[in-house]
């Protein structure tokens, strides 16, 4: 027994207000039953005729209808579309194919699923659809289904007053002309790959350079050149847009050498960067009247150029004052001076940490506690207080994890205080305070609010 059922939908698109003509699709699909061998079943195809008595029976009007009917059929046996997925786009992502851009997918093994553009992140999860979606290629919309001058909607108003009359006919048996055509379903969707917007997962970038730390020629029989990464390497491995990538290659102060991409050793990186200052007292040179070439050459034979000249493009940026010239970066020299005062375990007291970090400090640079940002913490809450060392690339990567050992660290927290260690975590719609609101209590002490563990 071949059991054959039917659905009609009229579809009316506004267009300016107006109403422009509807399309019929006639949706087929046969309900087999088990006990008929399926060799003997046939496909039913529609007829015109079917269509007007599908028309008939969903009570709609003929002529408020296109010449074209288009009749949806369950995908053919012979068509392969395992392959095929749903993938929600923003405005960003579709503008990235227009032009021509690649989406790229990244994970590992162990890793949940990224999409990457040049430029943003996202990471990607599988949601289901409350309707079934059908995808049918060269299926026609209303523009394309009219044939009559009457019913086109390129017509105009030219001819309205034809249309009104038409359509105000009381004659039911007006004929209308009708072209039937097949379209086959290509696949039925019921879930979808849905986007949101991330930050870019630094984490493992910082982790597979700390492998390879450079700390000198003399040291590098100590690595394991199977674990050197190129640039592109590390590229496809990271899970963040090539720009978010290059960023953090800065972030990191990461260099190119021999072709692959290498992290220095901080108390290396210290003492090259602290020859290269001596040059400003040694050539009696103003803060920004830095030279390149004789910077570089001045430490031939210490290091290698492309340390040199990487450590340079890093740590100094074009002077505004003398052209040609250049001028250290404050906020990172003061930062790879205090990285080196601080030592795991140890605490100073606030007005012992600043004379020292001061004093490391060329003449008319000044630290500043908004320069320890991500790197150590000034504790209030004992008799004396102190500065100690907090970085932020050693704590868990788990935002639960984290902020235990934030508050085992330390009591109570600010926003300021917190944010840089929580900033990793949040979203285009998700800020530090929605997280702190999540997995920390506030109080106000004195008029200042300060965050404390939830537990």
């Amino acid at each position: 027994m071949n059991c054959t059922s039917y659905f009609a939908v009229n579809r009316a698109i506004t267009l300016g207000g107006k109403i422009c003509h509807s399309v019929l699709f006639i949706y087929n699909f046969c309900l087999l039953n088990m006990e008929v061998d399926e060799n003997a079943l046939q496909l039913y195809v529609r007829t015109p005729d079917d269509v007007k008595v599908i028309v008939k029976h969903a009570k709609l009007d003929e002529r408020q209808l296109t010449q074209v009917t288009q009749a949806l059929y369950y995908p053919s046996a012979t068509i392969v579309s395992d392959n095929l997925r749903l993938l929600e786009l923003d405005e960003h992502m579709l503008q990235q194919i227009r032009t021509g851009q690649t989406l790229h997918f990244k994970g590992g093994l162990h890793e949940k699923v990224v999409l990457c553009t040049d430029e943003r992140t996202y990471d990607v999860k599988g949601a289901e659809i409350s309707n079934s979606l059908l995808v049918v290629p060269e299926l026609k919309f209303g523009a394309a289904t009219s044939t009559s001058p009457l019913k086109s909607p390129r017509s105009g108003n030219a001819n309205a007053s034809l249309e009104r009359s038409l359509n105000d006919s009381t004659e039911d048996d007006l004929e209308v002309p009708r072209t039937l055509e097949q379209r086959q379903v290509l696949k039925i969707f019921h879930e979808y790959f849905e986007c949101r917007e991330i930050r870019p997962r630094y984490r493992k970038l910082g982790e597979l350079l700390q492998l390879t730390r450079y700390s000198g020629p003399e040291n590098e029989y100590c690595i394991d050149r199977k674990l050197l990464f190129s640039f592109q390497q590390l590229l496809d491995t990271v899970q963040c847009s090539r720009a978010q990538f290059e960023q953090g290659l800065r972030q990191f102060r990461a260099i190119e050498l021999d072709g692959h991409i290498r992290i220095l050793d901080c108390e290396y990186e210290y003492r090259i960067i602290n020859l290269m200052l001596g040059l400003l007292s040694e050539n009696s040179w103003a803060l920004d009247e830095v030279e390149r070439e004789v910077t570089i050459y001045a430490l031939q034979g210490i290091a290698p150029d492309a340390i040199v000249t990487g450590l340079f493009d890093i740590y100094v940026k074009a002077s505004d004052r003398c052209v040609g010239k250049f001028k250290y970066d404050e906020s990172l020299v003061a930062r790879i001076v205090a990285q080196n005062i601080l030592q795991h375990g140890l605490r100073f007291r606030n007005e012992e940490f600043m004379s020292t970090w001061q004093d490391a400090l060329p003449e008319g640079m000044f630290c500043k506690l908004e320069y320890l940002r991500g790197l150590g913490i000034c504790d209030k809450e004992g008799a004396q207080p102190c500065i100690r060392s907090l970085a932020e690339d050693q704590l868990p990567f788990n935002i639960n994890d984290r902020m235990r050992s934030l508050f085992k660290t330390k009591r109570k927290w600010t926003l300021d205080e917190m944010e840089p260690y929580i900033d990793c975590f949040t979203t285009p719609t998700l800020s530090v305070s929605t997280l702190l609101a999540k997995h920390a209590r506030s109080l106000t002490e004195n008029g200042i609010r300060y965050f404390v563990s939830k537990h």
